[in-house]
């Protein structure tokens, strides 16, 4: 099927050709003639599968993109959004297809001035693209009027019943006009977002294309079982010997995404962190550097994971494991997109047995084994007969990648730890990944282990060196491992 097929207007036909697609993606084909009829519709798709042209296109067509509109512009369309970045997105998303149309289309978010989107919103548009958190603040100020909507959809819904929107989305929905149209989109269906849908999209349209909480095929997804204070040296041993060229890192909190760069920098690698705390400005940075090619490392939170739309993008790693297993799915989903070939790697910790064996249920499946690694904790490795995916201890063999290396999927079964509260433990100096800046004095990799590495585990301990590695330089600390820090005599 061709995109000319689908009974588009001649202005989104041009602009679909100028953005090189000929043949739309199975969500497209589906819902885009539903969406034309004016059936509500629930579209379960991955993330990478082109959902936001899905409902782009129909929306802009629908609106009556070949007219020019009277009066003033009404907003006539509501897409609401958990992010910023996805947010961001998806109006550039509106501006490419219907820049040959008559729209107005306009897009808010908090962590920023609201005086230039106030101004956009008093001169009047027709499409909206919005968080839930400024949007009531604006409707709260009477700067928005949700009163003429004709089509609502709520994309990403998994996300916002994830972020805790519930209660906002609840109360965008009071506001809008009872006739209407309704789209939900969701990378997962958990019973949570049927119960969501069920509360406003009348007879609607179901468009599943993938299994619900799939993994993408061409992903390699790998565990390696590691100690907490031995995560950051674990992955920039990762970060070299797989010849890693653009990678995303998920942190559990945004200050362990904040010292895993600061670690990265220290050791001489350039990396930025992107998470709420992050003014706009900077996570636009961040992001930019990362799709431009010039930031080979990205440090991201779950909640900002959602803008990222990058097709170059070859490891991602799970740094922490996610507490909600299809936040995993999610993180994943960032590597391997436009058909191409991808790695993902998580590490799990001695408190993190619960989350990836929830992580297997969901997916149906054990991920692969890699023990051959130096910093493998065989503690870490949950017990035996209660991992996910109904197949025994004993995981399949596996290699980690480019460098070749394969690995017993069964190894040495630590008992079952119980889970601790949120820590990310990586508060260690971290060395190794791609495009490594050159420093003075420095020892080099001998037996293992570079440069200006330390290793001091999170809280109140005290200072480590990782066992059977000799120390680096850059501090010019080379007591023996679990040696007590210096303290300087005062002077009388």
């Amino acid at each position: 099927m061709r995109f000319d097929s689908l009974d588009l207007i001649e202005p989104l036909r041009r602009a679909v050709s100028e953005a090189g697609y000929t043949h739309p993606t199975p969500i497209q084909a589906q819902a885009i003639p539903a969406l034309l009829e004016g059936r509500d519709l629930i579209g379960c798709a991955q993330t990478g599968t082109g959902k936001t042209a899905a409902f782009a296109l129909p929306v802009l067509q629908t609106l009556g993109g070949e007219t020019v509109p009277r009066g003033h512009r009404e907003i006539r369309a509501l897409v609401l959004s958990p992010t910023r970045e996805l947010a961001a997105q998806i109006g550039e998303s509106f501006s490419d297809y219907g820049r040959h149309t008559h729209l107005r289309h306009d897009v808010i978010f908090g962590g920023v001035n609201q005086r230039p989107q106030v101004n956009s919103l008093r001169r009047g548009i027709d499409i909206l693209v919005a968080t839930p958190g400024r949007l009531l603040d604006l409707c709260g100020q009477g700067e928005i009027d949700l009163g003429a909507v004709e089509i609502f959809v709520l994309d990403e819904a998994d996300r916002m019943l994830d972020m805790g929107f519930i209660h906002d989305i609840k109360r965008v929905l009071r506001m809008l006009p009872s006739q209407r149209q309704n789209l939900l989109f969701s990378a997962t269906m958990p019973p949570s977002i049927v119960k969501l849908a069920s509360s406003f999209v009348r007879d609607p349209v179901r468009v599943d294309v993938a299994p619900e909480s799939p993994t993408v095929e061409q992903i390699e997804q790998q565990v390696m079982f590691v100690e907490r204070s031995s995560k950051k040296l674990l992955l920039a041993d990762l970060l070299v010997d797989l010849g890693v060229e653009q990678a995303i890192v998920f942190t559990r909190t945004k200050h362990g995404a904040n010292r895993l760069v600061k670690q990265l920098d220290r050791a001489g690698f350039e990396a930025a962190a992107i998470h709420g705390n992050k003014s706009q400005n900077a996570r636009r940075r961040a992001l930019d550097g990362f799709r431009d090619g010039d930031l080979p490392i990205l440090v991201a939170t779950d909640v900002a994971s959602r803008g990222i739309d990058v097709d170059g993008v070859s490891h991602v790693f799970n740094y922490d494991l996610p507490n909600e297993p299809e936040s995993y799915v999610h993180r994943i989903g960032r590597t391997g997109r436009a058909g191409r070939s991808g790695v993902a790697i998580a590490f799990c910790d001695e408190t993190e047995g619960d989350y990836l064996r929830a992580i297997e249920r969901l997916i149906g499946q054990e991920i692969p084994v890699v023990d051959d690694h130096r910093f493998h904790h065989a503690a870490a490795v949950p017990a035996p007969g209660r991992r996910g995916g109904g197949r025994g201890t004993s995981g399949p063999s596996r290699g980690s990648g480019s460098d070749g290396r394969s690995a017993q999927g069964g190894g040495n079964r630590g008992s079952d730890r119980r889970r601790s509260s949120d820590r990310s433990g990586d508060s260690d100096t971290a060395q190794g990944p791609p495009r490594r800046r050159r420093r003075q004095g420095g020892s080099g990799r001998g037996g293992g282990q570079p440069a200006g590495q330390e290793s001091a585990s999170a809280g109140t301990n005290a200072p480590t060196k990782a066992a059977g590695n000799p120390s680096g330089g850059g501090d010019g600390d080379r007591r023996p491992a679990g040696a007590a820090p210096r303290r300087r005599r005062r002077r009388r």
